[in-house]
């Protein structure tokens, strides 16, 4: 059985992929696989770097991704053209990483990804998990994580997929905006529900959380 995690920018998503890990449970991480497919020698980089120029490449040849960011977000039409370039090949890696994994790994695997929904990786996976935060919570956490000001954490916020509709589209919700004890207790039940679902392939359940 595959999980998805998802949720918005700073939500915690790895950091709860890191609480399923302790407790046994293998994922692969989308954006992982997304630096993979930019890497140098990949067709990707190649095609970014003939629409943008040498300004997205650092001197060793790899992807200034902090360049890459500010153009794509200040035009929806290059974010587009960089999700048509990336999103197909991200995919198709990921189907190979989740085959392996379910070859070698039980009762369950995560697919982490920060754009579940959007790229269509739903399609991928047998329940959706969403890490759910506050929107003030989420650009808090950018800003000083990324090292960006106030106005470019609330752009980057605005352009993923809106908090309410996320959780519309959820299966279960963890609430990441408590301490670790928190967190920790919740992915234990979760994790409890799951191997119970994966011993029972096929069969539904009602929400771990209630969304309402």
């Amino acid at each position: 059985m595959i999980i998805g995690v998802t949720g918005g920018i700073a939500s915690g998503k790895s950091t709860v992929a890191r609480a399923f890990g302790a407790l046994g449970i293998a994922w692969v991480d989308a954006d992982d696989v997304a630096r993979e497919v930019v890497a140098p020698g990949e067709p990707a980089l190649d095609m970014i770097a003939e629409r943008y120029g040498p300004a997205v490449l650092q001197d060793d040849g790899s992807l200034d991704r902090r360049v890459l960011r500010e153009i794509v977000f200040a035009d929806p039409g290059e974010r587009m053209w960089l999700e048509e370039v990336t999103h197909p090949r991200i995919r198709e890696r990921l189907d190979r990483h989740l085959a392996r994994m379910e070859a070698e790994h039980g009762p369950y695997v995560l697919l982490v990804s920060p754009l579940l929904f959007e790229s269509g990786q739903s399609a991928l996976v047998d329940r959706r998990l969403v890490i759910d935060v506050p929107v003030s919570v989420q650009i808090a956490r950018t800003a000083q994580r990324d090292g960006v000001d106030e106005d470019q954490a609330r752009a980057i916020v605005a352009a993923q997929m809106s908090r309410s509709e996320r959780l519309a589209r959820a299966d279960d919700v963890l609430d990441n905006g408590g301490d670790q004890a928190s967190l920790d207790a919740q992915v234990a039940e979760l994790d409890r529900r799951y191997r119970e679902l994966a011993q029972n392939a096929g069969a539904k359940a009602t929400p771990i959380v209630d969304t309402k």
